[in-house]
């Protein structure tokens, strides 16, 4: 039997949602939570120049990205996937983060078939040519267009940032464990 491919993105879904606010509260001197970020975008959230901020963050992300915490549950649920199915991330990253993504990786004792980091958020392409049978998101206009593009399940870690309404196809859940629920009856529902 053919093993189902699931493509996964890495920020804000298998690391922490909050990774980033710790580092953007220390260099703004503000006192940022998950709950205040309410838009993906970040600097239509926080009143700092795009251009500025864009500059630090490029900047600070090897750091951020090598420290970020695991999202809950994410390590257990993907040790338990990594026989089962072809485990694919993709992620907006820049693809000169390839080692720090991987060290990280590797940090986390996280297994993957492989990593393909794109350098922008339009992930269809990518989720076409390696035939992904499931998608797994935190951006909201990601994971619905990744389904109405592919015609493919995407599962939406639900976030304050992500809360605009989802098509049939887009499956909201809280928590690693509550995708692994899915999958399970996804799979039986597949054979």
């Amino acid at each position: 039997m053919i093993k189902k491919r699931f493509g996964i993105d890495i920020d804000g879904t298998v690391t922490h949602p909050d990774s980033l606010i710790p580092y953007i509260n220390d260099k703004y001197h503000l006192k940022l939570t998950l709950e205040d970020i309410t838009e993906y975008e970040l600097t239509n959230v926080i009143n700092i120049p795009p251009k500025e901020f864009y500059e630090w963050f490029t900047e600070s992300e090897p750091i951020i990205y090598s420290e970020s915490p695991l999202a809950i549950g994410a390590k257990e649920v993907l040790t338990k996937w990594k026989e089962q199915f072809q485990l694919f991330f993709i992620s907006a990253r820049s693809s000169h983060l390839l080692d720090v993504t991987e060290k990280w990786f590797n940090k986390n004792d996280l297994h993957y078939h492989h990593i393909e980091l794109i350098g922008s958020h339009h992930k269809i392409e990518t989720a076409k040519k390696y035939e992904v049978d499931l998608f797994m998101e935190d951006k909201h206009d990601n994971a619905v267009m990744i389904h109405e593009e592919l015609g493919i399940p995407v599962i939406l870690f639900d976030t304050p940032y992500n809360r605009d309404s989802i098509p049939e196809g887009v499956i909201r859940v809280k928590n690693w464990y509550e995708a692994e629920k899915w999958v399970e009856s996804w799979m039986k529902n597949q054979q």
